[in-house]
């Protein structure tokens, strides 16, 4: 049998109201020493709580959730309180000197709902990227995921391959009695209908580049104004400024939403031939290894100088003195706030393109890695002929759809999910 857990579930003291879960076999009998009784199932009840000296705690909201139509599949009490700290911990205390309570650990509430089928994997990961979402777009592709939409899709093909499988199967039955059994003639454009799906989520932007943000890296030499124009874009002094050449030595970086979208902008050390010492050495070998990385590089140099791909930018614009551009795709100035709006609009439509569209579900690494396995596999068994290895192809799908919805999984990678989600979560 379970343990029974508690958490105290909403922010942290003091607050106006304070949420304490419990969730397990016990929970009833819990909410009943500290309420007198169990109030009527599912309707908030107004109670007072006693120690077991009988003294008041609190007067509260109350509520009883019997398994297992509960967040977690289990019976399930909340107590609504005031929110001090006095408060809380009294109850805390009480509790946690029950002999079939104790405190949860990370997470352990959603990890109950999976475990008691509440919720799949990929759900659970969803809910995680919305308790960390800081921007719209990332709480919007959130509640795609953590809403099931990925679910209800894989577990349709999943259905798909099933009967698919069934096909295959009776082929090979009839295989050891003189009747002889062939595969529908349309079978392997069901699959390749199929198989065109999953490619199609696995070309939709990454669910990482919008956790992480839009990555824009300033590039350029020594003294090019890349750390000025860095601290406009972030809207910070977070980047040292002076007219002496390598000034930045590393590759700053700092997290920033423009229009709800998120971007990650790095500063890095001025790109000349070896450097004025080792550390200056060394931050232009990390200044190169950001511009492999980055989604977008913003080219404060001499034009046609930078790597492909980037957009010339031509900076200090409001200098007489700097070499002009004959083609740049901005000019701007940190000072006098010239091409500023323009250099921000472009980047967020150029962002806007490369992340999810608002609303759509994004996949994350594991759950790419997964479909792209699924897919190679039913992209070989179109082209099989022998339905014994087809049946083998179209288990193998099924096994990788099992494991992205949490069908087939490992303690560790569980452990590496629940623990990014808080104690009374």
């Amino acid at each position: 049998m379970p343990d029974t857990i508690f958490a105290l579930s909403s922010g942290a003291p003091p607050a106006a109201i304070a949420v304490i879960r419990i969730s397990g076999p016990a929970a009833g009998e819990a909410l009943s020493s500290l309420a007198g009784a169990l109030p009527k199932p599912r309707k908030a009840s107004y109670r007072t709580l006693r120690g077991s000296d009988g003294e008041i705690i609190d007067r509260a909201l109350v509520l009883w959730m019997p398994g297992p139509a509960t967040s977690t599949g289990e019976d399930t009490a909340e107590l609504h309180i005031h929110g001090g700290r006095a408060v809380i911990q009294a109850v805390e205390a009480v509790l946690g000197a029950m002999p079939k309570l104790r405190r949860a650990t990370s997470g352990e509430f959603t990890r109950r709902a999976f475990v008691n089928g509440r919720i799949d994997l990929a759900e659970a990961e969803g809910l995680a990227d919305l308790l960390s979402a800081e921007t719209e777009l990332q709480r919007k592709s959130a509640i795609a995921m953590a809403g099931g939409e990925l679910s209800r899709i894989v577990g349709d093909w999943r259905e798909q391959l099933l009967s698919a499988s069934a096909a295959v199967e009776a082929v090979l039955d009839f295989a050891d009695e003189d009747d002889v059994a062939v595969l529908p003639a349309d079978f392997p454009d069901r699959l390749e209908v199929l198989r065109n799906a999953i490619a199609g989520w696995l070309s939709r932007p990454r669910a990482e580049a919008l956790r992480e943000g839009f990555r824009v890296v300033l590039a350029g030499p020594p003294n090019a104004g890349k750390s000025t124009l860095f601290n406009v874009l972030v809207e910070s002094e977070a980047a040292i400024t002076a007219s002496i050449a390598g000034t930045t030595r590393d590759v700053l970086t700092r997290a920033v939403a423009i229009e709800g979208i998120p971007f990650l902008f790095h500063d890095t050390a001025g790109l000349r031939e070896g450097g004025s010492d080792e550390v200056e050495a060394i931050g232009i070998e990390r200044a190169r290894s950001a511009l492999a990385d980055a989604d977008l590089v913003l080219w404060l140099g001499v034009e046609g100088e930078g790597p492909d791909g980037v957009w010339e930018i031509a900076p200090q614009a409001d200098r007489a003195d700097q070499p002009a551009k004959r083609s740049c795709r901005h000019r701007v100035s940190a000072v006098t706030g010239e091409g500023l709006d323009a250099l921000r609009r472009d980047l967020v439509e150029t962002a806007r393109l490369a992340l999810p569209r608002p609303g759509e579900a994004a996949l994350n690494q594991r759950q790419h890695r997964l479909l792209s396995e699924a897919e190679r596999d039913i992209a070989a068994a179109v082209l099989e002929s022998d339905p014994l290895v087809i049946a083998e192809h179209l288990r193998l799908a099924r096994v990788a759809f099992d494991a992205l919805l949490g069908r087939t999984t490992t303690e560790d990678m569980l452990d590496a999910l629940f623990g990014r989600f808080c104690i009374g979560k």
